[in-house]
């Protein structure tokens, strides 16, 4: 399957996550921070990168604007997983701009199938369980 990295700074949902993941068969790593993610995708570029939006420091809007700054990470498809349902239009069209795509938590093993499914196109179809 793929490599997906977490940038979550909530450690319960990002461990729920990458246990989902590995489960449908990704490799999956993990930054609690927007900083520490950046670092990381940078030194192995993820094939996606699941982010929450609200986070301290660097905001998940603000990390998805440096990824697209960087050439080899430009084009990294980003799923955005957030339990904020009252996102501004705006960042809503700002993120859709950047080219992530936006679901809201809580999140099944069904929805984040779907969501790999959609961010890496068929290959990334897990195995059904």
């Amino acid at each position: 399957m793929a490599n997906v990295l977490i940038v979550d700074d909530d450690p319960v949902v990002s461990l729920t996550l990458a246990r989902m993941l590995e489960w449908a068969g990704h490799d999956v790593a993990r930054a609690e921070s927007a900083h520490a993610g950046l670092h990381q995708a940078a030194s192995a570029p993820p094939a996606a990168i699941l982010l929450d939006i609200r986070m301290p420091g660097l905001s998940g809007t603000e990390f998805l604007r440096e990824l697209r700054r960087h050439p080899a990470l430009s084009t990294t498809p980003v799923g955005i997983v957030t339990g904020d349902y009252f996102l501004d239009e705006k960042i809503l069209t700002e993120l859709a701009r950047l080219g992530a795509v936006v679901r809201y938590k809580p999140v099944w093993m069904d929805d984040l199938v779907e969501l790999m499914a959609t961010l890496l196109g068929p290959r990334a179809a897990a195995t059904e369980p």
